[in-house]
């Protein structure tokens, strides 16, 4: 486990967490997502502790963990049309299935789909959101090269626009990016 960690963000910054597996970078970013009480210190999204976040700011935070969260016996488009509703972000569903190569499979059950379908599938629910912040455990985890390289486009056009990230990785180079804080744990 950690402790003792302090560090801040801005928009358009990255940190990237690293360290080898068993030593707490999905529970730290349990933590920041406000999913996981800290044990200690505090936690805050604009000057406000993240647990006591009002529902609309909670929204601000989009957390993507090992787990893909879509519905089994929903198709993909239908997995994706749903996250739309809920979060009323706006990213056109053709074409997000066009450039996550997934129109094939757009009417596939996710029960069906392969473990890099999946990913993806999951993965392409932030680009629904309106989240300011990603919080990311492992999201390369999976992909072939194209859709990795996807993802770290995301990312990018993310801090690009405004948003910051928090991405644990055990391939700290594809993410990188100038200003990037790296926390070893």
């Amino acid at each position: 486990m950690f402790e003792g960690l302090s560090f801040e963000l801005a928009e358009r910054q990255l940190a990237l967490i690293v360290g080898p597996n068993g030593v707490g970078k999905t529970t730290l970013l349990r933590v920041l997502a406000g999913l996981a009480p800290p044990s200690a210190g505090t936690i805050t999204w604009h000057g406000a502790p993240v647990a006591a976040l009002p529902q609309e700011r909670r929204a601000e935070i989009a957390y993507r963990g090992h787990l893909d969260g879509l519905k089994r016996d929903l198709t993909v488009r239908e997995n994706l049309q749903f996250h739309a509703d809920i979060w009323g972000g706006g990213s056109d569903i053709s074409e997000l299935l066009s450039e996550l190569k997934l129109t094939d499979a757009a009417d596939l059950r996710v029960r069906n789909l392969s473990a890099g379908q999946r990913r993806r599938t999951a993965l392409a629910t932030l680009r629904l959101t309106n989240a300011k912040l990603w919080v990311l455990d492992e999201p390369s985890t999976n992909l072939d090269a194209d859709g990795r390289a996807t993802v770290v486009d995301w990312a990018r056009r993310h801090l690009a626009a405004g948003g910051t990230a928090v991405i644990a990785t055990h391939q700290p180079e594809e993410f990188s990016a100038p200003g990037a804080v790296v926390i070893e744990i």
